[in-house]
């Protein structure tokens, strides 16, 4: 594991592909079980393949007994019991910069308009971040003026 530094609260992200396999399918939850006993983080990304794609689930609650509830961002049609499920180690990531700009992308940054495809090596975030912080700036006794600043940024 390394830490994921550049936030004010670090956490740790796995920088190998934890296993486990679906226990439950009940629409778009699904119950997966990591035996090794190494849970991925709450919303931390899990990747399992279903048929000719891979879909993306996100973990949102940690069960106990080695089970996390995770909640999938497509379809579960496919999906049944004693699949294998990878963890990411990071949450989902999207696209940032000027390439994203007038550009059209679902939840997990593909493009939906029809446009040019996203370099893969192109810059990304993830969706759960730190939010920006909101600062009053005093003026002549006045607070007239919010200004966003950027925290670990």
């Amino acid at each position: 594991m390394r830490r994921c530094e550049g936030t004010e609260t670090e956490k740790e992200v796995r920088t190998d592909m934890n296993k486990g396999r679906i226990v439950q399918v009940m629409g778009p939850v699904v119950d997966v079980l990591f035996e090794d006993g190494e849970l991925p983080n709450i919303k931390d990304a899990l990747e399992v393949d279903n048929g000719d794609k891979t879909c993306i689930m996100e973990v949102a609650q940690h069960l106990g007994n080695s089970e996390v509830r995770c909640l999938m961002l497509a379809a579960s049609e496919g999906l049944h019991k004693d699949m294998e499920v990878r963890a990411t180690g990071s949450g989902i990531k999207v696209p940032v910069g000027d390439q994203t700009l007038g550009r059209l992308f679902n939840v997990l940054g593909q493009t939906i308009d029809d446009g040019k495809e996203i370099e893969k090596d192109a810059e990304r975030w993830e969706i759960h971040r730190q939010s920006y912080q909101l600062r009053l700036l005093r003026t002549d006794q006045s607070y007239h003026l919010l200004h966003m600043v950027q925290e670990g940024r």
